[in-house]
């Protein structure tokens, strides 16, 4: 009896539409790009375990972009009302309006500012090599695919037009450009202090603009330590 009491007790059911991709069936392509339309969603994942993990405040600044470029689009599209192409196309959907198209903005944002980031804030030193500026420009232009996928996507699954799509990528776009020099030449010359609060201290929360290649600062400094603990544990086995 409790058990058919608690079957019935709903009586109207909705689901979370934040990974809720629909495409044709047996449209093997339409199948591979409501995957890459995913991507949006794994990039905010990996931010959110980045700052958890590393704790550290350009992070955090990007991470605040991109939460910013949200809202301008959450904005956006309540202003502008305009709806999607195929009304009635999807069962759910977050919101009936298109302009601009999320996915797009927040991808060619995230595309935008990692493309300064690398150019311009993890610059090079005179003796730098070439293979350390090929993996470079050999990233751009994976990430430069990967934008271009994701807003063919969109369009592709009946989601967004063209004009919803551009207009997507444009102001993803300014806004990354805008908010990283705002993070270079406002935000930057503040971490430090920021960095010196007991809350940033007791939270672990640090401030790395300074160093060029945080890869490869890690990199050296982890196996300087490993190499200098495994001296000091060899000394102590003697």
């Amino acid at each position: 009896m409790a058990l058919e009491e608690e079957c019935s007790a709903p009586t109207r059911w909705r689901a979370i539409s934040l990974t809720h991709v629909e495409f044709a069936e047996d449209d093997l392509t339409g199948h591979l790009l409501a995957y890459v339309s995913l991507l949006p969603i794994a990039i905010l994942v990996g931010f959110v375990t980045l700052i958890v993990f590393k704790r550290e405040l350009h992070t955090i600044s990007f991470f605040g972009g991109l939460t910013l470029n949200e809202g301008v689009n959450w904005m956006l599209k309540h202003i502008l009302r305009e709806p999607r192409p195929c009304a009635g196309a999807h069962s759910m959907l977050k919101t009936d309006y298109g302009m601009p198209s999320n996915h797009s903005q927040l991808i060619w944002f995230f595309v935008v500012y990692f493309f300064l980031f690398l150019y311009l804030r993890m610059h090079q030193t005179n003796n730098a090599r070439c293979v350390d500026l090929l993996w470079r420009h050999i990233l751009s232009i994976v990430l430069l695919g990967v934008a271009l996928a994701v807003s063919y996507s969109r369009v592709y699954l009946l989601y967004h037009t063209w004009s919803q799509v551009v207009y997507g990528g444009v102001t993803g776009s300014a806004i990354g450009m805008v908010w990283f020099f705002i993070t270079q030449e406002l935000l930057t010359p503040l971490f430090p202090k920021i960095a010196a609060w007991p809350v940033s201290e007791y939270f672990l929360v640090r401030d790395t603009s300074l160093i060029p290649n945080i890869l490869w600062f890690e990199y050296t400094v982890t196996r300087s330590e490993a190499r200098n603990r495994q001296r000091k544990l060899g000394t102590k086995l003697q």
